[in-house]
């Protein structure tokens, strides 16, 4: 087995004279030419040289490389001292002292230091710049539209001042930013409570100004843009119109159902269940109110009960002003006067069903033309009672016309007395007739000279039946008087011939066959002159008793401004 080779033995540190002698006993033990020693050692030497050349240039090539690390070095820390703003400045390498590898010793902890601090100082200035871009895109609403872009900041210029100037801004801004949260916190509550009070979605009602607002968790940031502060002070004045708006709805249907409550009796019950509606009259739209009470189904209900009552004012108006209109009838009738009640009525019931007419003023005005019609009525009564004793005297007369025409009016008989009585009285009467009618004449005159207006007796004016009576009886006045002179005329001629003749009795019909005024005859002509119509003028146009007449072609009288309703023009 062979041995292993011993260790080489660690190489032994020599110089470079004595390998040189070593390699020259080696070449003289080999016979080396002395030309190819001295080429030999030449190549030597220019190796060492070239081995040394190529040290010294790196050992130029590091000290270059500390120079200019030491001269960046420096320049870096005057530039982060310009950006900090500081005034101190580093030492220049000349009183540094030491070599170049202490020198950039001494400066390696003073940059890392400057650099730490400018690296602070721009995380301070991102982080106020971050805020400001945030609070400015929050004004403006850009941040509606997502997260601003983070700001770039200017590293040549760190200095304090700057970074003061930008926590001024910040700070102005973050008070813009409480200002305008708590314009947004008041105005919010304010339509909060008028939600609250009116029973609106208040999540809705602020959802319409900007989503942020109806965020219960506030996962984003409230909006407080201008149009966002615009938009709300908006939703707050329309609801704040709202409000008053309904406030003043309440308090008309509330001083109408007042009115009609009293006007109707209604029991206090009944109205109890309305309270919340009387209670808003004399409510300022200022005043502090209960939740819900100007709900909209309040108002509902308050405007049916409003038109349930009006329905119930409209069927007992046409009640009481009907009762009023046949009133003021019965007063037109009672003294002849016309009037068209069935137009006025439909008149009135369409003014009542319009819900245009003031139960109160209507009631006056046709109270106030009762009191017209009576003091009308009033002003006739006299002549009215004249033209009763002219139309009672005129029957007379007429009765005594055809009593006076019958041949038998002297037989005895039954009931003969009675008609000679009545004749008596009618002859009385009769004979007043003249005076009766030129007094009633006058008094008509009068009256129509002091109301500007004719009197109407049945749709007839009065003073032209008058004359027309006037005229008649003159004309049978001058019949009767001719009749009269007639009669005497051959009654002469009757008894000049009498006293030339003899006159004897006829054989054929003997004076008892005569008929003479029998008590039949009698009743007979009594009934008929009693039961006859009578025809005076006022008959023949119609008599106070007699009713409805037909039309003369003449204007009845109606009342002025009679319940001041529009009319048509109507011909009586």
């Amino acid at each position: 087995m062979a041995t292993p080779p011993p260790p080489p033995m660690p190489p032994m540190r020599v110089s470079c004279g004595s390998l040189l002698q070593e390699l020259q006993g080696l070449w003289g033990e080999i016979g080396q030419d002395e030309m190819e020693r001295d080429r030999m050692i030449l190549e030597l030497e220019e190796d060492c040289r070239n081995v040394y050349r190529q040290k010294v240039n790196q050992t130029r090539k590091q000290k270059a490389d500390l120079l200019q690390e030491l001269s960046f070095g420096k320049a870096d820390i005057d530039k982060i001292l310009s950006a900090l703003g500081e005034r101190e400045t580093f030492p220049r390498s000349e009183k540094l002292g030491g070599t170049l590898m202490e020198q950039l010793a001494k400066i390696e902890p003073v940059l890392e230091d400057l650099r730490r601090r400018r690296d602070d100082r721009v995380n301070e200035f991102r982080a106020i710049q971050l805020q400001i871009v945030r609070l400015q895109a929050e004004i403006s609403g850009v941040i509606d539209h997502g997260d601003p872009a983070a700001p770039m900041v200017d590293e040549n210029d760190l200095s304090l001042k700057r970074l003061g100037e930008l926590k001024e801004q910040l700070n102005d801004l973050q008070k813009e930013k409480e200002c305008r949260l708590q314009k947004i916190d008041i105005q919010t509550n304010s339509i909060q409570e008028m939600c609250s009070i009116m029973s609106i979605d208040l999540k809705v009602a602020l959802k319409d100004v900007h989503p942020s607002y109806a965020e219960l968790g506030r996962s984003k940031p409230m909006s407080i843009s201008n149009s966002s502060l615009d938009r709300l002070s908006e939703k707050v004045h329309a609801l704040n119109h709202e409000k008053k708006q309904r406030l003043r709805k309440l308090q008309d249907l509330g001083s109408t159902l007042i009115e009609l409550w009293n006007l109707m009796d209604t029991p206090i019950d009944e109205q109890r269940s309305f309270d919340h509606v009387t209670s808003l009259i004399k409510v300022s739209p200022n005043t502090v109110m209960p939740p819900g009470c100007l709900a909209h189904e309040l108002i509902e209900k308050a405007e049916n009960e409003v038109k349930r009552l009006t329905h119930l004012k409209a069927s007992k108006m046409k009640e009481l002003v009907f009762k009023k209109m046949t009133d003021l009838e019965e007063i037109y009738r009672s003294v002849h006067m016309d009037i068209n009640g069935d137009s006025e009525r439909r008149a009135l019931s369409d003014l009542i069903d319009s819900g245009r007419a003031d139960l109160s003023e209507l009631l006056t005005r046709m109270d106030i033309q009762i009191a017209e019609a009576k003091e009308h009525a009033l002003s006739r009564k006299d002549i009215l009672e004249k033209v009763e004793k002219w139309t009672s005297a005129s029957e007379e007369e007429t009765w005594l016309d055809e009593y006076e025409r019958d041949q038998n009016r002297y037989n005895a008989g039954r009931g003969a007395h009675i008609n000679l009585k009545r004749a008596e009285k009618a002859r009385t009467l009769v004979s007043k007739l003249p005076s009766l009618v030129e007094n009633l004449t006058a008094k008509i005159i009068a009256w129509e000279k002091e109301k500007g207006m004719p009197f109407m007796f049945n749709k007839v004016r009065l003073l032209h039946c008058l004359e027309e009576y006037t005229c008649t009886r003159q004309q049978k006045e001058e019949e009767k008087r001719r009749s009269r002179e007639l009669k005497k005329l051959q009654e002469q001629s009757g008894t000049e011939q009498g006293a030339k003749f003899v006159t004897k009795p006829s054989p054929i019909r003997p004076l008892s066959a005569r008929k003479p005024l029998g008590s039949s005859n009698v009743n007979n002509i009594g009934g008929t002159l009693t039961g006859r119509r009578i025809s005076t003028p006022m008959s023949r146009k119609g008599r106070p008793s007699s009713g409805r007449v037909q039309e003369a072609g003449k204007t009845a009288v109606t009342p002025a401004n009679y319940v001041a309703l529009p009319k048509d023009q109507q011909t009586m």
